[in-house]
């Protein structure tokens, strides 16, 4: 992976769950620039729209509180937002403006459903803390998930296993984006949920045959 991207090359951090969830699912949607939206979708963009209230900050039995945190890694390629990080007070970590003692950030994210057993969701939380990380010179062990459907919180530790599986995604996606591919469908039970079925159309094309095996049938047929 390149030492440094720049700011134009940055991709957005949400990719690396479309990514993990569907390779071409991500190329549609950050190559190719479509996108649809499905109950699961538009239930998502709600409760991050609940969470998300750019530059207000509160603190809970000390506990700082920041919402919708910019964040950047120039050296994994990747931008986005955090919907919450919590500064915890701790003997190490950052030092902030107007308050005494120094604080762990925590990157806390939003999700409508509930845990998941693919990386899916995890693979996105860890590239936050890995941003964080590059940001403010700090370590984050952990971080949480909020799932609406069960209404509490998931603990994700960052483990080195998962730190590469960050490294390797964003390193694949800027190389499919670089190239602007769009992988072929392969059909499973992901394209139930998905809200791009429509436009990727999984039943009519998986297995078909492509346009240049189609050109040269018919040339090797004269």
């Amino acid at each position: 992976m390149t030492s440094s991207y720049t700011p134009e090359e940055l991709l957005p951090l949400s990719g690396l769950q479309h990514f993990q969830f569907c390779r071409r699912q991500w190329a549609l949607i950050h190559v190719e620039r479509q996108w649809q939206e499905n109950v699961l979708t538009a239930e998502g963009r709600i409760m991050h729209n609940r969470a998300d209230q750019p530059f207000v900050m509160e603190v809970r039995e000390g506990v700082v509180i920041a919402r919708s945190v910019p964040v950047a890694s120039y050296r994994l390629g990747l931008n986005g937002v955090c919907d919450v990080v919590e500064f915890v007070p701790s003997g190490e970590g950052v030092v902030l403006p107007g308050r005494e003692g120094k604080f762990t950030p925590v990157p806390v994210e939003y999700k409508h459903g509930k845990p998941k057993t693919d990386p899916c969701d995890e693979v996105q939380l860890c590239a936050q803390a890995m941003c964080l990380e590059e940001m403010l010179s700090v370590t984050i062990s952990q971080g949480f998930f909020f799932y609406g459907q069960i209404r509490r919180r998931a603990l994700v530790e960052f483990t080195y296993e998962k730190r590469q599986l960050v490294e390797r995604t964003a390193r694949e996606m800027h190389e499919y984006f670089s190239r602007g591919y769009t992988p072929k469908v392969k059909k499973g039970k992901a394209c139930a949920s998905c809200s791009l079925a429509d436009i990727c159309l999984p039943d009519i094309l998986d297995g078909a045959e492509s346009a240049s095996r189609y050109i040269e049938r018919c040339i090797e047929s004269d």
